[in-house]
């Protein structure tokens, strides 16, 4: 039942009854059907961009994977620098290092290879970035594989290095007496005139001049492992042990200065010139041996002598002469 509404009729002193006007009511419903309408037409629009309005969540997780966009382009550009100093390293490893130390350089393949067998990237698929993360994950390993690959090889080096190290210190190096205690270089190795039998014969050292008690010195690292008068025609003399097949001699000794047994230093006083054993005069006989076999000393005095000095020697060793021994 709709509700009559009255008014006060101030002129006949009586409620009168409000009859409402039929252009109003039709304007009312008119007002009415309009709103309806733009309502539905707010909500359509709202409803087709519904995917496009974000909540305040979905705005941070945007946020946060603009940002972790914007780290993985920092990432690569870091690898970027990481790898080009790691192929500069690998260069110099190949043609430098290894080179010095006689190790064959590592190829390519084995420097670059990459990872095979299951898919070890299956967790970064399904992303809209999945591109981005597994060449960036793929990119790091690789790299992590490689420094691994010249962390090895430096270890090997450092391993080579005291090695020749230690070759460099203990191969005979040093002329055993030195210029200015030298009367002269009385005679070098190769065909030499005998002084007893006068007869031409092979010489197996080199002989330096000096006068009785001039100092002998170890031409190299090593251990003594003869220091006697036992050996036919040396006299008193002394075995030098260097390692790597080296061994040293020192015969016509006055007198030792270390024994059997003693590690000795390359410079390390080891006795004095003198003229025991088959000796014609006060001399040193110095020779060198390698895997058994004597070889010529006058290679082996790049230690202490300058160019000038090696080349007098060397012509000073070439003259067929008679030796002291």
């Amino acid at each position: 039942m709709s509700k009559v509404k009255y008014y006060y009729d101030s002129e006949t002193l009586s409620y009168r009854k409000i009859e409402p006007k039929k252009g109003r009511t039709f304007g009312f419903i008119l007002l009415s059907a309009l709103g309806i309408l733009l309502s539905g037409l707010f909500f359509f629009l709202l409803y087709l961009n519904l995917p496009y309005i974000e909540t305040p969540k979905e705005k941070a997780l945007a946020r946060e994977l603009a940002n972790a966009e914007l780290r993985l382009e920092l990432l690569n550009k870091k690898m970027d620098q990481a790898q080009a100093v790691l192929t500069e390293l690998q260069e110099r490893d190949n043609n430098l290092y290894r080179v010095y130390f006689e190790a064959n350089p590592i190829p390519d393949e084995q420097r670059l290879a990459g990872f095979g067998g299951v898919n070890r990237y299956k967790e970064w698929e399904g992303f809209d970035n999945s591109n981005l993360l597994i060449s960036t994950a793929k990119r790091l390993d690789v790299i992590t594989k490689q420094i691994v690959v010249q962390s090895k090889s430096l270890d090997e080096i450092a391993i080579l290095a005291e090695e020749k190290e230690k070759l460099l210190a203990a191969i005979p190096a040093i002329q055993p007496v030195r210029n200015e205690d030298l009367t002269r270089m009385a005679s070098g190795f190769g065909y030499r005139t005998d002084p007893f039998t006068k007869a031409r014969k092979f010489h197996y050292g080199m002989d330096f001049t000096a006068p009785r008690g001039t100092p002998v010195y170890a031409s190299g690292d090593g251990v003594v492992t003869r220091a006697d008068a036992a050996a036919a025609g040396y006299g008193r003399h002394i075995r030098i042990s260097h390692g790597y097949g080296y061994e040293s001699l020192y015969a016509h000794l006055y007198k030792y200065n270390v024994k059997k047994g003693q590690k000795v230093k390359r410079g390390d006083l080891i006795g004095f010139v003198g003229s025991t054993g088959r000796s014609e005069a006060p001399h040193l006989h110095y020779e060198i041996f390698k895997d058994g076999d004597k070889i010529n000393p006058i290679h082996f005095y790049y230690g202490n002598l300058t160019a000038e000095e090696f080349n007098e020697l060397l012509k000073a060793s070439q003259q067929e002469n008679e030796s002291l021994d």
